[in-house]
């Protein structure tokens, strides 16, 4: 499937909230000087041709943070923009093992930390992401993990 917009081909993207056994999730930041500085965000990117969201969620997880996941839980797809058929695939990753990131050569300013959840939630509430799919993520794991 391909959209109609200047990009082209369909590229969808994963998210993923990972959280370790003390509530913890991964948060990720980096300098966009041409958004006006420094931003939170969680692993996720774009996925590779062939790659299933699931798949693509697993490498950028263990690209970004240097993690693999024992549970997997899809919190939900969602349209990126209206213009554009890709979409957005959110994922809650928990039963971590911890490795050293993999980052690729664009992705060596990120810095990788370690926040409690309300900490990360507080972010998004105060506009410290960027992009929407981190704090939408984050709001939805919280939902998944209370009940």
């Amino acid at each position: 499937m391909t959209d109609t917009s200047q990009r082209g081909t369909r590229r969808d993207a994963s998210v993923i909230v990972a959280r370790d056994a003390d509530g913890m999730v991964a948060v990720l930041t980096a300098e966009f000087p041409q958004h006006g500085g420094e931003y939170v965000f969680l692993p996720g990117g774009r996925r590779e041709d062939g790659e299933t969201p699931a798949e693509c969620a697993r490498r950028e997880l263990r690209e970004e943070a240097g993690v693999t996941a024992q549970t997997w839980r899809p919190l939900g797809s969602y349209a990126i923009t209206l213009n554009s058929t890709a979409r957005i695939h959110l994922f809650l990753a928990e039963g971590l093992t911890f490795g050293p990131q993999q980052l690729t050569p664009s992705e060596e300013s990120f810095k990788l930390m370690w926040w409690p959840m309300p900490d990360a939630i507080r972010a998004a509430t105060e506009g410290r992401f960027l992009l929407q799919g981190g704090p939408l993520a984050l709001l939805l794991a919280q939902q998944v993990i209370a009940v």
